[in-house]
């Protein structure tokens, strides 16, 4: 479904990514895995039409894209949620759901919809309660969390992209968004999560690719190699440390 072939990115003599080619199957949950600095976010940011890459090209459906804009990405049905949580503060939970769905002149969404609309998404997973109507902002984290997500949903994703989207949320909201990945991934999405929990790496993924320094040192099936072995892909200090290798 999705191919990066030969990607690489550098900022001044920092190399943040380095001929990274993965392919990617459609209606699968596929794990980018790898420390601080491995060159992850690079590659979401790539994925999401924010930074271009230096050198290198992507596969959409077996044709090249060429898409250099986060809104061409996203009409080629591309959705991505941040690290970082990005929502407008004074505007409510509505309004931030359906942020960018909107046209310049013209709601994409009639008025009597929308109320409707934002819950649905957020029904598909939050346990927690969000109330509607609240400034985005004075939400608590895991709450904005979850309203950014359910902005992705809104949108009906082919390629879900969840950079480390778990760290902010309570086991129950955990746990209904991994449903929800899984239910994704079996209508025939493909959704690239981003995290560094070896729990999450195990219990979701269909395959695994494990970055170091920029580079892709492996890209696996799930199962083919042990938690310690997968640690040890990653960071090999680490894992000698811990006598796992």
């Amino acid at each position: 479904m999705l191919v990066i072939d030969g990607l690489s990115k550098r900022y001044g003599e920092t190399v943040a990514l380095s001929d990274a080619t993965i392919s990617f199957r459609q209606g699968t949950i596929h794990t980018i895995l790898g420390e601080n600095g491995s060159g992850k976010s690079t590659l979401v940011k790539i994925l999401s039409g924010i930074v271009p890459p230096d050198q290198g090209h992507i596969t959409l459906d077996g044709q090249s894209f060429s898409a250099s804009t986060p809104a061409a990405f996203q009409k080629a049905g591309f959705a991505t949620v941040f690290q970082e949580i990005l929502i407008a503060p004074d505007r409510s939970v509505i309004d931030n759901i359906l942020l960018g769905l909107d046209g310049l002149f013209s709601r994409s969404i009639p008025r009597a919809k929308r109320r409707e609309t934002a819950a649905a998404a957020l029904a598909r997973f939050a346990v927690s309660d969000v109330p509607l109507d609240a400034p985005a902002g004075a939400l608590p984290l895991a709450a904005q969390q979850l309203v950014v997500l359910a902005r992705a949903v809104v949108r009906r994703p082919r390629i879900l992209i969840l950079d480390e989207v778990t760290a902010a949320l309570d086991f129950s909201d955990r746990e209904s968004v991994f449903r929800l990945m899984r239910e994704l991934a079996s209508a025939g999405s493909l959704l690239l999560f981003i995290t560094h929990r070896m729990d999450e790496v195990k219990a979701l993924s269909d395959r695994i690719s494990i970055l170091r320094a920029g580079r892709v040192v492996k890209t696996e099936d799930k199962g083919v190699s042990t938690s310690a072995q997968l640690l040890a892909a990653m960071a090999p200090q680490m894992a000698a440390e811990l006598g796992h290798v």
